[in-house]
Parts: structure tokens; C-alpha cells; sequence
């Protein structure tokens, strides 16, 4: 059989790389960049490579299973279907609707089939314990685009391509590809920024990949970004140099309300000198194509609402909001913000600690407390889907200790990881490689404008199912498992949806999109079609009543009082030492070790100190060490650099497998600790609910 080559794209991260796969006798055997994808042009990462790990990982469950006293047993589809269905009807209607918690895990952004049916399911399930990784990951970014311009997801990104000053804060996109900014060859696009004589400042705690190439690095303290963001604002506003659009409100508020916000003020908190602070708010101000840009160091904080809204009002006052070159809302092909709700803060609260929900969703940080914490409307069964929250939320033991008290708990989910260890039943996906892709989401962010329809390379196996094809089984069954005519009626438009195949609903919505394409022409299109780079469409895309910025909403108002007793109210932040997190270009969160390819190589599971730090200590280099916070402890080895700042440590996320019960043979042998093991749940954005991963209080101490 001869072989072929087939062109995807890689959707394990953000930056959907073009790919071409080439298949011999129905095996992979090899992967390389697609150069004609206009958006990636033949960059991949060894993430892309990896894919093939993932298809032919025999840990990779491919049927469902069932907990039973002798182990895991295989079941039939529907068998599978109606069993979960019937538990779930019974516990909701013995306990109430809130009695069903549903955790939705990050890949579920990266299957197209997760995006179009995973909604519709959890509609039907009609609960309001719904969480995400959301709450520990970008929420910041979509509060404050929906208070700021009408719609959760009009997301500016930075227009890196034309840009010619770029000032990034708690982001490394030589490791994450441009999270939250879909920009693959990262370090080919800085250099081309560098190129044609523009700058490139990072502000980071550490030294990191992106900082090492950059003209200019500053350390900051863990969780003072607002001090600093707040400062350049206060600078540019001061100096009279604001250059505002005539559709942007509330300059003259937001001026009285950074009175206080000076960069003297903000330098013995930040650690970043006055006059450093100064002339990075004029250079922006004075640049020609001028772009901020904030990720998640400065989002997973307890003041990660107010930093991302600082960040969109530095782009704002200086006039590079909706300006080429500095930050635009991209125009996908496929409008997702028309076909998705613009957002809602606090509708509904969290039973517990009375939590705000934003977009139909608690914060993760409460899900433990639910479910342990007795009375009306405790989680009493877990839907997780595509999640490992164990491993990827704040006190990662009190949840594994939490679920194991659950009535029952369904996963859908290709692995025995440390969360659906805990599940009774588990509905394996088929892998990216034999499913139809369209990116949704990362269209709606990237930094050029294109289109990429991705048929499966494989074909699925007969006995596997789609994850849109679970979703509508589970669906099916839920609603004959709880038929009542009224509530049949209410759900009739969730089961229209989940009747279709994704296929259709991309077609329709590339039919109805902006730029009325045909699914046939995107399909032929060798790596996709070029719509273009990003273009200004303001005021006219804006999703706000009135078609204008308010750039003192409210809800922020209220949190920047918060901030300033935290930060400006008092001298010094102490000389504790402060954890954050950090990630590798070889690792995704949790879901990516059970790979050989990724996790070969030099251990990265160490936690990262200041020599200096180690010293006043006494402790040494390469020596096991203790770390604690207030969640708890953990043991690791530590490895003095100097890419550290003074009195800050870094320990990877997503590290910490071999419990018992977890079927990973390769992650199981990978070194680590988890992080969210000392991730405190009681740390939070008060406002946006989003988990303070970065900047924990933490003792470091040898080992007994």
C-alpha cells in the first residue's frame, strides 16, 4: 500500500498549526509543518510530532468502561448511555437539579465536536453547578471585554505582525505558542518585530524563553501587575498625551481614579524602578503601532480582573485599541459571537461562599467545598469532560478527596487519569487524528484572519464514537430517562442541535459568516484560505448597547478600591517568598505526559530559586527540599538560577501522577509534584472567582 500524505492541522494548543501527516498502511510516520497554511506557514512544535503518541498510546481507552468490584469492565455504547442517564435522572430527582456538578476540561476548546455538542448536554442537565478550567485559566480576559465591549469572547489581540512596540506581561509564547493570541512561530514573528526596528519588553518574575529575546526584562512581584499596569495608565493620562476614540467614555473618571496610581507609588511594590515605570509609559504612548498584552501570570492572580482591564485601558488612552499594529478583534469566518451569549456576571452565586458565577459558570476553586459541604443542593455526582482538575485546580488533595465521596461520577475522557480514577463510568473519544476539525475558538483569536477546514486523517474505528456522537447518546438517553411533556418541549432545541453532524453546523455558519463562504471552497483550499490580516471595526463590531466604551464599569470600580488597600496601602511586600507557576513548550497542562516524545529529555519538574534565596537558607543547589503553603506540602528537588527573582520560586503545573489507580504508564515515570497541591482555593480574584495560582505565600525548608 503506497503511502499518502494528508494535510490537518495540530489542535493541541492555541495555535492550530498547519500539518502534513503522512499515513503507510493506516500507521502515522510522519509529521511536518504545512507550509501553505497562511496562518502557521510550516511551523509546528514537537507537540504536532507527539500526535502520534496519542493515536497509538495503548493506555488510550477506545470503548467504555464501567467500574466494578473486580476492576474496569468494557460495556456497550448504549448500555454505557443508558446507565449514566439513569443515575443522573435518579440523583437530580432525589435531590434536586443542582445535585449534578459538570467540570469541562481545556481540550474541550480543541474538539470541534465538544464545542458544537458539550453546551446543548449540559443545558439538559439543567444545573447550576457548572465548571471549568475557565476559573484557573482566562477569565479575566473575558470579563473584562464583556464590561468593557459588550461580548465575552471580542477578545483585541495584539497585531504582532505590524506592531513595533510590544509590551507583554506573565506571558511566554516561546513555550505556549501565543496563548489566548493564536500566533504559531512566535519566535520568528518577534524577530520580524525586531527586524524592522521595533522593541520588544517583557515584565515577568522570571527570566523566561520570551524574556531571554527580549531588548529589555524587568522582574515584578508576584501579583503587583495591577500596580504597575495602573501606573503606565496614571503616566499617560498625567503627561496629557491620551489619545482616546470618539466613542470611548469616562476619561475624566478614570483620571481622578489613578490620582493615586503613580509610579512612586507603584515601584516598592512592583520592584521595578519609578523611573523605568516612566519611560515604558511614554515609549508605548510615543510609538507609532504600540500593543499590551497580558496572559496568564497576570490573569491567575488575586487582582487578575483589574489587570486585564488595566491592560485594555493602557491600549485604549494611548489610541492603539482597533489600530493596525496594535490591538484588534479578529473576523473569523465562522461568527461565534453571534451564536454564543455575550456574558453575565453574578446572576446566581455558589452555595458555599457564595461565589459569583460568570457565564453560567462557578468559579473551580469551589467545587471541593460543594461537593464536601452537607445540605441542600451539595454536588452529589460529577460530570467531567475532557478535565483533570485534580491536578489542574487549587488544592488538587481536597478535590481527589472530594470526589471519592461522590454517588456517582461519569467521565468522557480517553484516559485513567487522577480524576477519572474516581468515575464509574468513563466514555472514551475517538483521538484528533480520526475526527473532522474546524477551530471555533482560535479563529476568533488569532493574529491573521484564515479559515482551515481539517478532515480526518484516519478513519474511526467501527466500535468507537465521536465525542459529538457521546454527547448526543448521552443526551438521548438523559431526556427518555426524565421524559415530562413540559420539559420535553423546553428541550427540544438541544436535541435539534445534537441531531446534527458538525460538518453541518460549520457549513451553515461559514454560509451566514462575514466573508459567505462555502464549506466545498475552504475544503479545497490547500492549507486553508488567507482572509487577510486584522482590520479596525470599531465602533461599528461592538457589542454594547450604545456602540461605546465605558472605561470605568462599575464592577471594576468597586475591585480597584480593593486593590489599592492590598497594594498601595502599605510600603513594602514583605520578604516571604512568593510561588508561580511556569510552563514548557513540551507539556500542555496535565493531558500531555503520557506522551514518550514530549516527556523524554532533561527532568523540568524542579523547582526554580534564586541562588541568593537558597543560600540565606542554607540549602544547596540539586537538593531535596520542602515547600509549603497553606494547602499543604510537598517535596521536590531545587535548582538554583538566576532567571529568578529574589524571593520568588517557580514549580511547573501539571506534574504530580503515579496515584494509585491512574492507568499512564509513561506519565506515571515522569518526576514532578503538583503545584496545585499548595494552590490555596481560598486564594481568589474576588470578582472575576478566577483562582490566585500565581503569587502563593510559600516556606521552603530541607527535607527531614
Amino acid at each position: 500500500m503506497t503511502a499518502t500524505v494528508r494535510r490537518t492541522s495540530c489542535n493541541l494548543c492555541e495555535a492550530i498549526c498547519g500539518v502534513l501527516v503522512t499515513v503507510d498502511n493506516g500507521r502515522v510516520t510522519d509529521i511536518r509543518g504545512d507550509e501553505s497554511d497562511p496562518l502557521s506557514r510550516g511551523h509546528i512544535c514537537p507537540k504536532a510530532v507527539a500526535l502520534r503518541d496519542l493515536q497509538d498510546d495503548p493506555d488510550r481507552l477506545q470503548r467504555p468502561v464501567r467500574r466494578t468490584a473486580d476492576g474496569w469492565e468494557e460495556l456497550s455504547w448504549q448500555a454505557a448511555y443508558d446507565l449514566v442517564a439513569e443515575r443522573l435522572a435518579t440523583i437530580q430527582r432525589e435531590h434536586g437539579k443542582n445535585a449534578v456538578g459538570v467540570y469541562l476540561g481545556n481540550p474541550n476548546v480543541h474538539s470541534l465536536g465538544a464545542l458544537t455538542h458539550m453546551p446543548p448536554l449540559v443545558r439538559l442537565l439543567r444545573t447550576r453547578n457548572r465548571f471549568s478550567a475557565t476559573s484557573v485559566d482566562q477569565l479575566p480576559h473575558m470579563l473584562a471585554s464583556y464590561l468593557l465591549y459588550g461580548h465575552q469572547l471580542m477578545i483585541p489581540v495584539a497585531d504582532i505582525d505590524r506592531t513595533s512596540y510590544l509590551l507583554m506581561l506573565g506571558a511566554n509564547p516561546l513555550a505556549s505558542n501565543g496563548s489566548m493570541m493564536t500566533a504559531p512561530g512566535f519566535a520568528k514573528r518577534l524577530k520580524e518585530v525586531r527586524a524592522r526596528g521595533g522593541r520588544v519588553i517583557v515584565i515577568d518574575p522570571r527570566r523566561t524563553e520570551t524574556a531571554a529575546v527580549a531588548d529589555e526584562h524587568h522582574f515584578i512581584r508576584p501579583g503587583t501587575d495591577a500596580a504597575f499596569l495602573l501606573a503606565l495608565v496614571h503616566q499617560v493620562l498625567a503627561d496629557g498625551v491620551e489619545d482616546t476614540a470618539p466613542y470611548v467614555d469616562g476619561l475624566a473618571e478614570l483620571r481622578e481614579a489613578l490620582a493615586g496610581w503613580t509610579p512612586e507609588r507603584a515601584a516598592p511594590i512592583t520592584g521595578i524602578d519609578a523611573d523605568v515605570i516612566r519611560r515604558i509609559a511614554r515609549e508605548f504612548a510615543a510609538a507609532d503601532r504600540a500593543a499590551c498584552y497580558g496572559r496568564l501570570g497576570v490573569s491567575a492572580q488575586r487582582f487578575g480582573a483589574v489587570c486585564q482591564w488595566a491592560v485594555q485601558l493602557l491600549n485604549i488612552v494611548t489610541g492603539n485599541l482597533d489600530r493596525p499594529g496594535g490591538t484588534l478583534v479578529p473576523k473569523p469566518a465562522v461568527d461565534i459571537l453571534s451564536r454564543m451569549s455575550r456574558g453575565h456576571a453574578g446572576v446566581w452565586k455558589s452555595r458555599v461562599r457564595g461565589l459569583p458565577e460568570f457565564g453560567g459558570e462557578l468559579p473551580a476553586a469551589s467545587i471541593a467545598e460543594e461537593i464536601l459541604t452537607e445540605g441542600d443542593g451539595r454536588i452529589r455526582a460529577m460530570v467531567t469532560i475532557a478535565g483533570n482538575p485534580v491536578l489542574s485546580t487549587p488544592n488538587g488533595r481536597r478535590l481527589d478527596e472530594a470526589l471519592g465521596t461522590l454517588d456517582f461520577m461519569v467521565a468522557v475522557d480517553p484516559y485513567i487519569n487522577e480524576t477519572t480514577r474516581h468515575a464509574d463510568v468513563i466514555l472514551p473519544p475517538t483521538p484528533p487524528l480520526e475526527r473532522d476539525h474546524y477551530d471555533l475558538v482560535f479563529h476568533q483569536l488569532a493574529v491573521r484572519n484564515t479559515a482551515r477546514w481539517n478532515a480526518a486523517v484516519l478513519p474511526r474505528p467501527d466500535d468507537a464514537r465521536h465525542d459529538w456522537e457521546i454527547f448526543r447518546g448521552l443526551g438521548y438517553a438523559y431526556t427518555k430517562a426524565t421524559f415530562d411533556a413540559k420539559r420535553l418541549k423546553k428541550a427540544l432545541p438541544s436535541l435539534a442541535t445534537l441531531r446534527l453532524n458538525p460538518r453541518l453546523i460549520v457549513a451553515a455558519g461559514l454560509r451566514t459568516g462575514p466573508y459567505k463562504l462555502s464549506l466545498r471552497k475552504v475544503r479545497k483550499s490547500a492549507g486553508g484560505i488567507d482572509l487577510g490580516p486584522l482590520q479596525p471595526s470599531f465602533p461599528e463590531r461592538l457589542r454594547t448597547r450604545n456602540k461605546r466604551i465605558d472605561l470605568v464599569p462599575a464592577l471594576l470600580m468597586d475591585d480597584l478600591d480593593r486593590a489599592r488597600k492590598a497594594l498601595l496601602d502599605r510600603d513594602s511586600e514583605g520578604d516571604g517568598l512568593l510561588l508561580i507557576g511556569r510552563r514548557h513548550l513540551r507539556s500542555n497542562n496535565s493531558w500531555m505526559h503520557n506522551s514518550t516524545r514530549l516527556t523524554k529529555g532533561k527532568p523540568r519538574h524542579q523547582l526554580l530559586m534564586n541562588p541568593g534565596d537558597l543560600s540565606r537558607r542554607e540549602l544547596a543547589d540539586g537538593q531535596k527540599v520542602r515547600i509549603t503553603s497553606a494547602s499543604g506540602t510537598v517535596d521536590v528537588e531545587v535548582a538554583a538560577t538566576e532567571d529568578m527573582m529574589p524571593g520568588v520560586v517557580s514549580l511547573p503545573h501539571g506534574f504530580g501522577h503515579s496515584k494509585e489507580g491512574t492507568r499512564l504508564s509513561v506519565a506515571n515515570k515522569v518526576l514532578g509534584v503538583s503545584a496545585n497541591d499548595l494552590t490555596d482555593p481560598a486564594l481568589l480574584d474576588d470578582v472575576a472567582g478566577t483562582a490566585a495560582l500565581n503569587g502563593v505565600p510559600v516556606t521552603i525548608t530541607a527535607c527531614p
